[in-house]
């Protein structure tokens, strides 16, 4: 009896045991205003100057990163204007926009790597923006922190 009873446990135990991985490949995600915000959706664009366009979107929220290359590096907001971060909330009261790009706002975009056989793009992002918009109901800045995207693909 003592052995049906083991064989029964360990029959539950490996039937019961089981890996639920869940990937979250590609990922667009950071803390807006120090609350994490993840998109659900994301894309990226390469323009035939070489310039790269990297989207994020949730259900009514729009972040766009560009920068001047694929190529992994530094791109600092704030100097150029090629260089940027937009950020396009829609809702009942309107459309608010913050940006972040030559000599209004800061912040800072790094491509850690860029799969041109793969078609992907990973780095990390951070950046002040201004209210752009004349909606009296947003805060005059936004702050990302800890941005990262991850194997975003590049179409």
């Amino acid at each position: 009896m003592k052995k049906q009873f083991l064989n029964i446990i360990l029959l539950f135990a490996f039937v019961c045991c089981q890996d639920n991985v869940k990937f979250n490949n590609p990922s667009f995600q950071g803390m807006k205003d120090n609350v994490f915000w993840r998109a659900v959706d994301s894309k990226a664009t390469l323009a035939a100057n070489g310039s790269l366009s990297i989207e994020g979107f949730t259900r009514n929220e729009t972040l766009t990163l560009k920068t001047t290359s694929t190529k992994p590096g530094n791109y600092f907001l704030g100097t150029y204007a090629l260089n940027s971060a937009t950020y396009v909330l829609t809702d009942s009261s309107g459309t608010i926009t913050f940006y972040a790009g030559l000599i209004t706002g800061e912040g800072q975009l790094v491509i850690t790597e860029y799969d041109a056989v793969n078609k992907t793009v990973s780095g990390t992002f951070k950046f002040n923006a201004v209210n752009t918009s004349s909606n009296p109901l947003a805060g005059p800045n936004l702050n990302f922190q800890y941005g990262i995207f991850y194997k975003v693909p590049v179409l």
